[in-house]
């Protein structure tokens, strides 16, 4: 009997196996999808307003509106899937979708496991502290508490600046645990920092670190759908679909690159 039932484990794990192996569909000019007739993009849902989950738990925002127009641009029905914020790019990476539309920056150390896009929007990790604060500038972060999110840039830049750093699944619940009193900062985008503070967390900005460049994550094998990805999100950029989602979400164009 103990026999049985471990064979019969041992199939379903195989299984298992093959299936998150199985083969994408493979389209005339050579990109793979999963779906030949569908667009799995990643998001998180946790970032608002870059992505979040409405009431009917269906996930709106501007990440989303993107991934919905890249979709379109492509001739394939959108479909958003949600993957917690520090798992997207090993979910992009072993083919849980076919690219994400996640607020990624581009950065050296992704590179070496994922491919970007053309940027769609440009951003930079701001500090942002309770209003009663002291804190003004990188400097003063030494030896400061600092949060940010998991598998994020921005925590890697808090590492730079203090020893004490403190991880959270979502931007979001950082700046939520800030405004209630614990931390003395938070790294993050600074439009993230921004809306935050309009929802009426007591969250102030502070100095803006640095400019990143935010891109779709797509699997280093996949060249043509790469190829595919930036022409639609030219098109996009020209037809001035990007500038109007952005103006949309955050009442400014933050789809051009800065001067």
């Amino acid at each position: 009997m103990k026999s049985s039932v471990t064979f019969i484990l041992s199939i379903l794990v195989i299984l298992g196996l093959l299936s998150g192996c199985a083969e994408k569909d493979q389209l005339e000019d050579g990109s793979k999808l999963i779906d030949k007739d569908q667009f799995v993009f990643a998001a998180s849902g946790e970032f608002k307003p870059f992505s979040y989950v409405n009431d009917d738990m269906t996930v709106t925002g501007f990440d989303i509106e993107v991934g919905d127009a890249i979709a379109k641009e492509l001739n394939l029905k959108p479909v958003p899937k949600r993957i917690k914020f520090k798992g997207i790019v090993e979910g992009v990476k072993t083919g849980r979708a076919d690219a994400a539309v996640a607020s990624h920056t581009i950065n050296e150390e992704r590179s070496k496991h994922v491919a970007f896009s053309t940027p769609y929007y440009y951003s930079g990790p701001q500090i942002f502290v309770r209003s009663d604060s002291d804190i003004k500038t990188v400097d003063d972060l030494k030896g400061k508490e600092v949060a940010a999110s998991k598998g994020s840039t921005y925590a890697t830049t808090a590492e730079k600046y203090t020893n004490h750093v403190k991880t959270y699944d979502s931007d979001i619940t950082a700046l939520k645990a800030l405004s209630e009193g614990r931390h003395d900062a938070v790294i993050t985008d600074f439009v993230t920092g921004k809306e935050a503070a309009k929802e009426g967390f007591d969250v102030k900005g502070r100095q803006l670190i640095e400019r990143s460049e935010q891109a779709v994550v797509l699997p280093s094998d996949n060249p043509q759908l790469l190829k595919r990805i930036n022409e639609a999100l030219e098109n996009l950029r020209e037809d001035g679909t990007l500038a109007k989602i952005s103006k949309k979400y955050f009442g400014e164009d933050i789809t051009t690159k800065p001067e």
